[in-house]
């Protein structure tokens, strides 16, 4: 009798285990932060957490692939536009955090809110032998010639968003000075790590456009090289976080974006140099109100996309 209440109880246990609640998130990065965040809700609530991790371009195309059968529940992007579109197209469940109250209007919205922030800089080998350029157009000078790089605007977007702001900013004067930087052989590599290890090298000396977060941590991490944020401005790159309208676990997906949006989730946005959303927590770096940030209507750039890439193309790459 005692060995077969023994096993009804083990068995119980281990049907509840098989049924205990999981959620799926898929999450564009950094993948150190993904991985503690999903830690600590699950030490915090007891749910598990089933990460999907890459760039936005894969999470994105997952998505679609998925699109009869949808498997996650909360999505982390890299770019803003990403949520916008996905709301237009009514993918997005409708949810403020009760603690998103202190992160800006504009860096939320009804369907999602942004986790953390980063922008647009340039980075600069302290030992590459060349001045500490502060503006975007010092780049233009003889001395960083054959010295810079910058991430392509076709495979990253934050290095689009940043040619969109600039255009925004500038006008036709944005287009000089992208020819500028070609006359001066400024190299467009590919994506954001293949512009920033040139210069962590040595080979280069500067990137024009690099997402800020990562620079900071290497540079925190012992690298001889300088986040520079021109003080006539720049764009921000906010990550958005939002909960699929076809999650059949709706009530986890919100218990997960509060935590995210916590005191202790955004404590862990902002170990990676992430700036955390929330004005009320303090960062690693300077935060968003410490930056001249442009203005960009987001629609109308995402309606340009085409045409900007491929006048980019024709003033820098196939100059």
């Amino acid at each position: 009798m005692l060995r077969t209440t023994l096993l009804a109880a083990s068995l119980g246990l281990m049907t509840g285990a098989a049924n205990a609640e999981t959620l799926t998130v898929y999450t564009a990065g950094p993948g150190g932060l993904a991985d503690a965040l999903a830690e600590a809700f699950q030490a915090e609530t007891g749910i598990a957490v089933e990460l999907f991790q890459a760039t936005t371009g894969k999470v994105m195309a997952r998505l679609e692939a998925e699109e009869s059968n949808p498997q996650a529940d909360v999505v982390v992007s890299a770019s803003w536009g990403s949520a916008e579109d996905m709301h237009a197209r009514g993918l997005l469940m409708e949810y403020t955090s009760p603690n998103a109250d202190t992160v800006p209007d504009f860096l939320k919205h009804s369907h999602y809110t942004a986790q953390g922030i980063s922008a647009l800089a340039m980075v600069w080998n302290s030992q590459s032998g060349v001045a500490r350029p502060n503006e975007w157009a010092d780049l233009t000078d003889e001395a960083y010639r054959d010295l810079i790089t910058m991430p392509d605007p076709a495979q990253s977007g934050a290095a689009f968003d940043l040619v969109a702001g600039l255009e925004a900013a500038m006008g036709d004067e944005a287009w000089t000075l992208l020819a500028g930087l070609a006359d001066n052989q400024m190299i467009v590599p590919g994506p954001n790590a293949a512009a920033l290890n040139p210069v962590l090298q040595g080979a280069k000396a500067v990137v024009f456009g690099a997402v800020d977060y990562i620079s900071y941590g290497r540079a925190a991490a012992g690298e001889s090289i300088e986040v520079i944020t021109p003080a006539s401005g720049t764009v921000i790159a906010p990550r958005p976080i939002m909960i699929l309208n076809s999650t059949d676990n709706a009530d986890a997906a919100k218990a997960f974006v509060d935590f995210v949006l916590s005191e202790a989730g955004q404590a862990l946005v902002s170990q990676t140099y992430l700036m955390p959303s929330r004005t009320d927590i303090e960062g690693l770096r300077p935060g968003i109100n410490d930056l001249s940030v442009i203005d960009v209507d987001a629609d109308a750039v995402s309606a340009r996309r085409d045409e900007i890439i491929a006048r980019f193309n024709e003033t820098v790459i196939n100059r």
